[in-house]
């Protein structure tokens, strides 16, 4: 039998930690690998820092293929796409 990755289960832990301590949870993403979807003119060096908290996006979900919710930048909305393979911190 396989065993699930772990890194889902880490991300969701530490981002209900960080919420309910009242600190922003920000994730950095490989806006290179397949799949990402992200503003690419916010991407330098083909990263990306994003902002989860509750108050910077909506309908986030987190799953164990991936991160995926409606944000906004530059007043612009955006439906923000991140495998789990694209966090990188």
């Amino acid at each position: 039998m396989a065993t699930k990755p772990k890194r889902p289960y880490l991300l969701r832990a530490l981002y209900q930690w960080a919420v309910d301590s009242d600190l922003t949870p920000y994730v950095l993403i490989d806006a290179e690998v397949p799949g990402v979807a992200v503003p690419s003119e916010y991407v330098e060096d083909g990263k990306i820092v994003l902002n989860l908290s509750p108050a910077a996006v909506r309908n986030l979900v987190m799953d164990d293929e991936a991160v995926a919710c409606d944000s906004r930048f530059g007043g612009r909305p955006f439906a923000l796409y991140l495998p789990m393979a694209s966090l990188r911190a």
